[in-house]
């Protein structure tokens, strides 16, 4: 028998600023500013590889949600959660990572944290996570 699947809300929206330094609040504010280096990391993909790349967001019917969801060519390449200080790892990571195909959830924040908690799921600082994935 497979992986439980989700209940995953359709069509609903986000809204992001491209002036994410506009963003009072300090959590939508670090949250807007990953949303912006992620599109940028997905137009360089596009422009430089040819590569057709998504970010997209998971949320189910009960609420549960990761930020970030990136993809290549349809093929899911990684999840980010975005907490500004909180090095508990976020249960809505856990409970995507057991019913999705997802390969690699990280938890990234602004503070210099570095756990490897699960095979798949890394909580790290943004600028480490930058380094992983290539966006320096």
């Amino acid at each position: 028998m497979g992986a439980p699947k989700i209940r995953a809300v359709k069509k609903e929206q986000k809204l992001y600023l491209w002036d994410w330094s506009q963003v009072e609040d300090q959590g939508s504010r670090f949250e807007n500013m990953v949303a912006c280096q992620l599109l940028k990391y997905c137009h360089f993909h596009e422009d430089a590889h040819g590569d057709k790349m998504e970010l997209r967001y998971i949320r189910d019917t009960d609420k549960r949600e990761v930020d970030f969801v990136v993809l290549k060519n349809k093929k899911l390449l990684f999840a980010v959660e975005c907490k500004v200080k909180d090095r508990s790892v976020s249960p809505h990571i856990f409970y995507f990572n057991e019913r999705t195909k997802i390969p690699i959830f990280y938890q990234v924040s602004l503070e210099e944290h570095e756990q490897q908690v699960h095979e798949r799921v890394m909580v790290t600082s943004f600028e480490n996570f930058c380094r992983y994935e290539k966006m320096v």
